[in-house]
C-alpha cells in the first residue's frame, strides 16, 4: 500500500465516523499533521464521484452524503415540513446576500418591518445565526448564514447563490415587480411603506 492509499483510508474513515462536517483542521487532528490532507481529499472526491455517496465541501467543512438523485430511496416517511412564511424568504435571501446585516438594515432593504418570530423560525432551522454586533451606537445585534444554510440548498459557498442576470433567466423575478423597480427608478424613490409582518404571512 503507497502512502497516499494509506492517508486516503484514514481520512476516509475519520469523515466516516464523523457526526458533522468537519475542517481541515478537525481531521488533521486525527490524522496527522505529515498527511498530504489535500492530495487525500482530492483523491476521495474523484473514488467517490457517480456513487451512492459522496464527498462533498460546505464552506470550509467537508463530509459525506447520500448522492442527491439517489436521496428519495430513504424517504420512508414524508416528513411535514413548515412552509417559510413570504416575510422569512425575503429575509433569508437579504441575509444570504447582504451578511452580516442587522435587523434595522434588513427592514431598509425590505422597507417593511419584521416580526422578531420571522428571525427566530430562520435560527430554529439552522439556517441563521447571531453573527456579533455593530459597533454602532446601540450596538444591534447582526445574522449571518450558517453551514446548514450552505447544506440544505447544496451551495458549496455563498459565492454560488445565483445573481440576478441568474434569477431573471430562470424566471424566478415577478416582470410585474421588475417593471415596478423601474417605474420606481425613473419617477423616484417611495417612502418604505409600513407593515406588520407575522409567521403565518
Amino acid at each position: 500500500m503507497t502512502p497516499e492509499d494509506a492517508a486516503s483510508r484514514a481520512v476516509e474513515a475519520v469523515l466516516f465516523a464523523s457526526e458533522s462536517p468537519m475542517t481541515l483542521d478537525e481531521i488533521r487532528a486525527h490524522v496527522g499533521a505529515e498527511i498530504d490532507l489535500r492530495g487525500a481529499l482530492a483523491a476521495l472526491e474523484a473514488l467517490y464521484a457517480g456513487r451512492g455517496i459522496e464527498l462533498v465541501r460546505r464552506g470550509d467543512r467537508w463530509h459525506f452524503q447520500t448522492a442527491a438523485d439517489l436521496a428519495h430511496l430513504l424517504r420512508r416517511d414524508r416528513e411535514e415540513s413548515r412552509k417559510l412564511s413570504r416575510a422569512g424568504i425575503e429575509t433569508l435571501a437579504i441575509i444570504a446576500y447582504h451578511e452580516p446585516v442587522t435587523r434595522a438594515e434588513i427592514e431598509a432593504i425590505r422597507g417593511v418591518q419584521i416580526s422578531k418570530g420571522t428571525i427566530d423560525v430562520l435560527m430554529e432551522a439552522g439556517w441563521v445565526r447571531p453573527a456579533g454586533r455593530r459597533e454602532v451606537p446601540g450596538r444591534p445585534l447582526m445574522y449571518a448564514t450558517t453551514g446548514g444554510f450552505l447544506t440544505h440548498f447544496g451551495l458549496s459557498s455563498r459565492r454560488d447563490l445565483p445573481g440576478i442576470d441568474d434569477l431573471k433567466a430562470a424566471g424566478l423575478l415577478d416582470p410585474v415587480d421588475l417593471a415596478m423597480e423601474a417605474l420606481g427608478e425613473s419617477d423616484g424613490a417611495e417612502a418604505p411603506e409600513s407593515e406588520t409582518v407575522t409567521d403565518d404571512e
